[in-house]
């Protein structure tokens, strides 16, 4: 049988382990109480935070799987293993984290892109932290940015408490209920008011071993008047056995605050990527979303934005790109609560070799946001006969005073522009690549410049096939 090479330190006590025929683990014992507790006693849980978990697994238990979108019936919950912990304490200086891990992600840029654009980075290997810095002038500005678990038991314990799974609550759906009971690792984040991050703030997110389970929370509050830009990364090496993650974030963003969340997203494609972003906005704030779908076998992935506040807004640009065994099922969706709140939807997706995309948009104005607006823009390009894309979009308009507009297109490449490329000296794969990434700029340009480059060089190699 294989040694368990893959894997950085599991505490095996905690599960019951047994060997496949092809020399992975697997756990038959399911997620059980016992499985939870020893979680939370882990991470030093406060006595609220282990009741909460609990009463999440209750949830989970209870709530039946999803019926609609994606089939996940090739996720077998009885044997993803729900916390792996890295053989590193969480790191302030990069030399001290071990090299095994050092190397991965450095093969990802972390350490450059923190040298060079980022004001603070976090790093996440498996289920926990690794390294976690923040730039000297950044936490003069009284900018709080650290793992969640230290800062819950700091003064900012009462924060987290009060605001901890509040947009997403476990009932919203069962992998939020299973995120609430065994989440691990994630970065909270508090701007003051009036405070402006003038570079942007990095967690990224590396699920390395093999039918694991990654369930990072993220919690961003940005307080009155104040700015930030928030990237977050995420990759995975490629098991033959199913992968899962089911992290959760939630945004806060006061009054006249403005946040820019921004994802690539690099699964491997034995993920089962079942994500909840949410976000609230107050009065005159501005929430953006930039997001790059690229990875995973199976995608749920809807980020929310709730515009409570008079004179809210949100923008979000997305690309996906589904290739050969991929269902990537993603999409948005805003609540207008409030009078001149205004939402703007722009989404670009790419199907190839049999991948299926499909987009859902939900749109919802209530009677008292009067005076409101929402555009939902939707361009599909598939590049074969085989593929197949999908625009799913939800309007529910409870005002006589709003202004709403839907478009979808769906499309091809042109054989008329690879040939007029190709005689300018591309070959056909890279005249392909150069219209696709074209396509693709409406993410690509909102993103920063080495963030736009590694989305490009996604796109150029699942065009290949090398992904």
């Amino acid at each position: 049988m294989k040694e368990k090479t893959q894997v950085a330190d599991i505490d095996t006590s905690m599960y019951d382990f047994r060997y496949d025929e092809k020399g992975y683990y697997k756990v038959d014992e399911g997620l059980t109480p016992e499985i939870v507790e020893q979680i939370s006693k882990e991470k030093g849980d406060p006595e609220w935070m282990l009741d909460f978990r609990l009463k999440s697994l209750e949830t989970y238990r209870n709530m039946p799987f999803p019926d609609w979108g994606p089939s996940i019936e090739g996720l077998n919950m009885d044997n993803i293993v729900t916390y792996v912990k890295p053989n590193t304490k969480m790191q302030a200086d990069w030399k001290d984290v071990p090299e095994d891990i050092k190397d991965t992600f450095e093969k990802l840029g972390i350490p450059q892109a923190e040298r060079d654009s980022l004001a603070g980075v976090g790093a996440q290997y498996d289920s926990e932290l690794v390294y976690h810095s923040v730039k000297k002038e950044v936490a003069e500005q009284g900018v709080i940015y650290s793992d969640l678990e230290s800062a819950m038991h700091g003064e900012y314990a009462d924060m987290i408490k009060e605001h901890f799974m509040k947009l997403v609550p476990p009932t919203d759906h069962k992998f939020a209920a299973l995120h609430g009971a065994v989440w691990s690792g994630g970065s909270f984040v508090y701007v003051p008011p009036g405070v402006k991050v003038e570079i942007p703030l990095q967690s990224y997110f590396r699920l390395n071993a093999p039918g694991a389970g990654q369930f990072e929370h993220t919690l961003i509050i940005v307080d009155e008047g104040a700015d930030l830009h928030f990237i977050e990364g995420c990759s995975a090496p490629k098991y033959n056995i199913a992968n899962l993650h089911a992290g959760c974030v939630e945004l806060f963003v006061g009054k006249n605050a403005k946040l820019r969340y921004s994802t690539i997203e690099n699964w491997s494609k034995n993920m089962y990527n079942l994500n909840t972003k949410r976000a609230i906005a107050s009065e005159g704030a501005k929430v953006e979303w930039v997001s790059g779908s690229f990875g995973s076998h199976t995608s749920y992935l809807y980020p929310m934005t709730i515009l409570n506040g008079e004179g809210a807004s949100v923008d979000f640009t997305s690309v996906t790109f589904a290739g050969k065994g991929q269902d990537l099922d993603t999409g948005q969706k805003v609540v207008h609560n409030a009078p001149n709140t205004s939402s703007y939807v722009n989404t670009r997706s790419i199907s190839k070799d049999g991948g299926i995309s499909t987009f859902r948009s939900s749109v919802v104005i209530n009677p008292q946001a009067k005076k409101s607006k929402s555009y939902v823009s939707c361009q599909s390009l598939m590049l074969d006969d085989i593929s197949r894309s999908d625009t799913i979009p939800a309007i529910d308009i409870k005002t006589d005073d709003a202004d709403v507009g839907h478009e979808a297109k769906i499309g091809r490449i042109s054989d008329d522009v690879v040939f007029y490329l190709m005689s300018r000296g591309m070959s056909e794969a890279d005249a392909r690549a150069l219209i696709v990434s074209g396509f693709a700029d409406n993410v690509g340009k909102e993103l920063p410049l080495e963030y736009a480059v590694e989305m490009n060089n996604l796109i150029r190699l699942e065009m290949k096939g090398s992904l």
